[in-house]
């Protein structure tokens, strides 16, 4: 995909946008807009150029791009994400097709990301990355409809702008290195695998609400229960049985979260027959029984769990 591209010793400008040298006046910067939006105005071609302090995502979703960035030249088809960290040259050379995305966020939003963020986001921007999109078709729909918000929220701003915008921001970068990670694991255990651990997900997802049990899981994939199952503890580092289980708890916390019924009713919703069997696997799976999650002041899906 790549070739060496030596970079003239001349001044390079920096940019907050390409073509835009001042930036807001209000401390973080959360900014999207389409390929097509600036790129057009420059026939398609974007030149060499640096964000001071700006890390900058293009999402190509269709179309191609040639790529310069550092000493190297790509060229990408769509669909395809590439990252760049504030320091890293870089420029564009679109086709006239291309379609997608560019954001770009200021790096205090993505260093100030709590808990495990910081780590997270690390794996998309400690080098330039070209992320392929199109095996994760779900996840590339989710990353799509988050940026369609971010240009929804830029174009109407309302109360907490600056916070939806950063919430929604993060929220594709944390779903981008979700599709970083798995695009390893494929790379790891063969595309292959990871097709056949998506297309599980997928049937959990569908008939979590029904308990299958194993057997019924793998006779759907057409494989084994044990090739299932030592997928699914290579990929996931769990069982078949306990994904499934996972799921239902999942739910189960939400609806205790979100929904006034009562816990026989969820547990009937979910597929149990005894709602004391429902409160038995709650409690040994979470720790705590239904009533006692319910009752937590700050209750939320998975709080408590490994889910």
């Amino acid at each position: 995909m790549s070739t060496s591209a030596a970079l003239k010793p001349a001044t390079v400008p920096q940019f907050a946008l390409y073509g835009e040298e001042l930036r807001p006046e209000n401390g973080e910067f959360v900014h999207v807009e389409l390929i097509e939006t600036r790129s057009r105005l420059h026939d398609w071609h974007i030149g060499m150029h640096t964000h001071d302090g700006l890390f900058q995502v293009l999402f190509l979703l269709a179309g191609q791009v040639r790529a310069t960035v550092g000493g190297e030249v790509w060229d990408c088809a769509g669909p395809t994400v590439i990252t760049l960290h504030p320091s890293v040259v870089h420029g564009f050379d679109f086709s006239e097709e291309a379609q997608g995305y560019v954001l770009t966020v200021d790096q205090q939003v993505v260093l100030a990301a709590g808990g495990n963020g910081n780590e997270l986001f690390a794996s998309l921007f400690v080098r330039p990355l070209a992320i392929e999109l199109g095996p994760i078709p779900e996840m590339r729909a989710r990353i799509e409809g988050l940026l369609n918000n971010l240009l929804a929220e830029l174009s109407w701003p309302q109360y907490g702008h600056t916070m939806m915008l950063e919430w929604l921001a993060r929220s594709v970068l944390l779903l981008l290195a979700r599709v970083q990670a798995e695009n390893r694991i494929a790379v790891q255990s063969g595309h292959g695998e990871l097709e056949l651990f998506t297309r599980f997900r997928a049937e959990v997802e569908r008939r979590f609400r029904e308990q299958w049990q194993v057997g019924q899981y793998a006779a759907a994939l057409h494989v084994t229960p044990t090739r299932l199952n030592r997928l699914c503890l290579k990929v996931a580092g769990k069982s078949a049985f306990d994904i499934g289980q996972d799921r239902l708890m999942l739910e189960a916390c939400r609806k205790l979260t979100y929904t006034p019924s009562p816990i026989a009713s969820i547990a009937y919703e979910l597929g149990f027959q005894d709602p004391a069997y429902f409160s038995r696997l709650f409690r040994k799976r979470l720790g705590v029984t239904p009533k006692q999650f319910r009752e937590q002041p700050f209750a939320q899906p998975g709080q408590g769990s490994p889910l």
